[in-house]
């Protein structure tokens, strides 16, 4: 019999026991477009079912360090390591076929396609083929569908619902979805909340609480310094392509972490 969604997202190897190395390691990531330095020297830490929210101000790396983590960009010089395994992240699909999925800010979702395509976006599920056309089980699809959604606590009126006429929060929410499909380690949300609501904001709060839970890890980037402080167990500070600060934020405030995004020197917890 096959294992359901749950047992495949909340299995007992989502865990690091306290025990090196981390989900994700990136050291001396470095990228230049030309002569501008985007990142300089940058390291990130991911740990197992951690979650790292990623601040800084306009033009300050946060982006391009995902993008590189994500496969979509090659870094200058430095080394990513998964699981303690060096590896070489050249496209989105080395990062998929890692255990790396990422939700952006456009969320890439079809708006005449109903909630159970899009989650099967690409992917979708057949039922038969005959010579060129294929036909898509479209009952399996959504029963799967349900089953994602009921993991993250999500709910829809219909599941038949075409995705333009669903708010900012509940797009969002699929695209969420959609990420833990391929039962992921790893989930990067760039600015997931942005133009949300509050009550819609505070429901993708959740869903990052959710993802924690199942034992997926999430990096989640965001301007919105409460939302961070909120979720995160760890906040990694750039500031013009540089690290400059890793703290936890029972031992920090929302001041500091804006004093070191606009220019501080590095500082971890102890040095706080």
């Amino acid at each position: 019999m096959d294992e359901t969604i749950e047992e495949q997202v909340g299995g007992s190897q989502k865990t690091n026991g306290g025990e090196e190395p981390p989900l994700v390691r990136m050291e001396g990531i470095t990228k230049r477009f030309g002569g501008l330095t985007a990142l300089n020297d940058v390291a990130l830490d991911v740990d197992y079912s951690e979650v790292v929210g990623l601040v800084g101000d306009n033009g300050a790396g946060k982006s391009t360090l995902i993008n590189i983590l994500a496969g979509a960009l090659d870094q200058t010089q430095g080394d990513i390591y998964y699981k303690g395994r060096k590896v070489e992240i050249k496209a989105p699909e080395d990062a998929k076929e890692l255990g790396i999925e990422t939700v952006y800010q456009d969320l890439a979702l079809a708006d005449n396609i109903d909630v159970a395509g899009n989650l099967f976006l690409g992917r979708e599920l057949s039922k038969y083929t005959l010579g060129p056309l294929n036909f898509l089980a479209k009952r399996k699809m959504s029963d799967k569908a349900q089953e994602i959604l009921d993991v993250l606590n999500i709910n829809f009126d219909s599941m038949n619902a075409k995705v333009k006429n669903l708010s900012g929060g509940q797009r969002q929410a699929i695209a969420v979805a959609r990420s833990i499909y391929s039962d992921p380690d790893l989930v990067i949300l760039d600015e997931p909340t942005a133009a949300l609501a509050v009550e819609e904001s505070e429901r993708v709060l959740e869903l990052i609480t959710d993802l924690k839970d199942q034992g997926i890890a999430v990096i989640f980037i965001s301007h919105t310094l409460q939302e961070v402080f909120k979720v995160a167990d760890r906040i990694v500070i750039l500031n013009q392509g540089n690290k400059v600060g890793d703290l936890q934020p029972n031992e920090t405030d929302m001041d500091k972490v804006v004093k070191l995004m606009i220019g501080g020197r590095y500082q971890t917890n102890e040095s706080v």
